[in-house]
């Protein structure tokens, strides 16, 4: 059966609020000044950077940033979330037709308590997350991990994301991808910009 993979942060679900507060909680705590939430979000999802260099001056993750960021985000991850238009229905009309995982470089304990709290988890076949593979998008472990759980191939799948790492991560795996443009990336070229083409472009893909 053929498999769309989605991208949870800034595909599904509008998290930015969140986000930002939460890396600006962790630079508050370790003496950096707080950035602007566009800054952060923008940032987060480039593939070219270090993000504990950029975010934390630090070349790899401390344990004290760690603890910082896993506290902060696990009283706070269920606030200010918000569906984007247009993709509740979108899932409801694919379920029927297609297998749907969610491939996020987020934890996947969270992600499924994200999506539950917005009434979304049922939808999924699989949930899988940075804490799921050994290597996160944009290595592609993760895509290859969602086929061979869902017993398809790279052909019937589909990798649907907000950011160059989605894209990425779906081209090193040999999968089709689609960028969207409504999440925390602002894509000046090749990227759709509404669930309603979003919609017309899956089914193009697979001619229904």
């Amino acid at each position: 059966m053929n498999v769309i993979m989605f991208d949870m942060d800034g595909t599904l679900i509008n998290s930015g609020t969140m986000i930002a507060n939460t890396v600006n909680y962790v630079r508050e705590n370790i003496g950096l000044a707080i950035l602007e939430k566009k800054h952060i979000l923008e940032k987060l999802n480039d593939p070219n950077i270090n993000s504990a260099e950029f975010f934390y001056g630090t070349k790899h993750f401390t344990q004290e940033q760690t603890h910082l960021f896993e506290s902060y985000y696990t009283q706070n991850c269920l606030l200010e979330l918000e569906i984007y238009d247009g993709i509740e229905s979108l899932l409801k009309t694919l379920k029927g037709e297609f297998k749907l995982a969610v491939a996020t470089n987020a934890s996947s304990i969270f992600a499924k308590k994200m999506l539950a709290h917005l009434e979304l988890l049922d939808h999924f076949e699989v949930v899988y997350g940075y804490d799921s593979v050994s290597k996160p998008k944009p290595h592609p472990e993760m895509v290859h991990k969602i086929i061979h759980t869902l017993a398809t191939t790279k052909e019937k799948s589909l990798l649907i994301g907000d950011s160059h790492k989605d894209t990425q991560a779906a081209f090193n795996a040999g999968v089709d991808s689609i960028l969207v443009n409504w999440g925390f990336s602002n894509h000046e070229k090749d990227a759709i910009g509404s669930v309603e083409e979003l919609e017309q472009h899956i089914f193009k893909k697979f001619k229904k």
